[in-house]
């Protein structure tokens, strides 16, 4: 019997579609399902406890979390502003899936990485994480979480919908969670994370000399702009035609690296720069002290860098029972030109096995040992099965 099973519907609510693929997980999987992921679009929110039940009751299933989404993915296709929802459903046992809810009010009322700690009965290999970032302060929450859980990857996305806050949302077994699910994995299966930003460093590493709040004003003994510029004057023609919208900012995610290279970098929007005052503003707060690289992305930096990834685990013998895909909004054809491309890559890499996934408004994923919450990323969870549960 299969460890794992995907499935994907695409059109308005039905609750007849919704009863055939619950059959269909059912018998595919031919016995009960500890937990699936559900990723839908905001107009199944007002259906969400109908759907849920549904999928559920006649699919057999214990326990089911998921996320809006801006699109869906199952297995190689990403159905981009698409209506519909993709599954993916596992047939672990109990234990080896835990999932929990997080809130702003536990966030407001933590007294740090000890509260955590302390709201966990279990230790997981790795968590995956469905958060709302209309409802909950995601990066406050992740800073206290890496603390409480060190070197325990946590990989997942934020809910997206149509551009209003309102329809968005994350969901357990049909009733909205005001903040997030996070999902341990242990027991029968092992996570594995892979993170692609799809950027690599252009210009020098520069540390941070001068900076206030999101405003970096100077980069050794250099304004942040005048740094800027020469890092755009590293580009090739070519990449300075397409670089407007395409120019980030790398903070290091550990100063104890000789050669930064990609994935060093938790990367961040460059909102505004300034050539009078020499300010560069970012979505992002740099320390003085801390390196600063710029990054360029774009269609083949993206795609050769989420390949080179995704081979890591491959020549390592990694063999997914099962995936998730967390890809930006910003990925996809608006990147690509071509729908599909990251999980056809996944599909191609892996080859083909039970995968969902949605687009999101912001990815999570480890960078050095440290989960951080990423912009333009693919994070993917591969699930493993553990020796004994094979």
């Amino acid at each position: 019997m299969p460890f794992a099973y995907s499935l994907s519907r695409q059109g308005a609510y039905d609750p007849q579609e919704v009863t055939a693929a619950a059959l269909g997980l059912r018998q595919a999987l031919g016995r009960p399902a500890a937990l699936a992921f559900a990723f839908v679009t905001s107009d199944y929110l007002p259906h969400l406890e109908e759907f849920c039940e549904l999928i559920r009751v006649d699919g057999h299933v214990t326990d089911l979390v998921g996320c809006t989404a801006s699109g869906s993915i199952q297995g190689p296709v990403e159905f981009e502003h698409q209506s519909g929802f993709s599954l993916l459903a596992i047939a672990a046992a109990p234990d080896s899936l835990k999932p929990m809810a997080v809130t702003e009010a536990q966030l407001e009322v933590s007294s740090g990485p000890e509260t955590w700690r302390n709201s966990v009965d279990f230790r997981p290999g790795g968590w995956i994480a469905l958060l709302n970032p209309a409802e909950f302060s995601c990066d406050d929450w992740l800073e206290e979480w890496n603390d409480a859980f060190p070197e325990v990857p946590t990989v997942g996305g934020l809910a997206s919908g149509s551009g209003d806050e309102n329809t968005i949302g994350v969901f357990w077994n049909g009733r909205l969670i005001p903040g997030g699910v996070i999902v341990g994995v242990q027991g029968e299966l092992r996570l594995r994370a892979v993170i692609s930003q799809g950027c690599r460093p252009i210009g020098e590493p520069l540390t941070v000399t001068k900076a206030e709040n999101n405003v970096i004003y100077s980069l050794g003994a250099q304004p942040a702009y005048a740094a800027l510029e020469t890092a755009f004057q590293s580009l090739t023609d070519a990449e300075k035609s397409t670089a407007r919208g395409n120019l980030f900012a790398g903070l290091a995610s550990s100063e104890y690296v000789e050669d930064f290279k990609s994935g060093d970098f938790l990367i961040r929007n460059i909102i505004g720069a300034d050539p009078n005052s020499g300010a560069v503003v970012i979505a992002g707060i740099p320390r003085v002290g801390q390196t600063v690289q710029y990054q360029f992305r774009d269609r083949e930096v993206a795609s050769q860098d989420f390949r080179h990834v995704l081979e890591g685990p491959k020549e390592a013998g990694t063999v997914p029972v099962a995936s998730l895909l967390f890809s930006c909004t910003g990925r996809g054809e608006r990147l690509f030109g071509s729908r599909n491309h990251d999980a056809a890559l996944l599909a191609e890499m892996f080859g083909m096995h039970p995968s969902a996934g949605f687009f999101c408004n912001g990815e999570i994923g480890p960078i050095a040992g440290m989960n951080g919450l990423h912009g333009f990323t693919a994070s993917v969870a591969l699930l493993e099965a553990t020796p004994h549960s094979l």
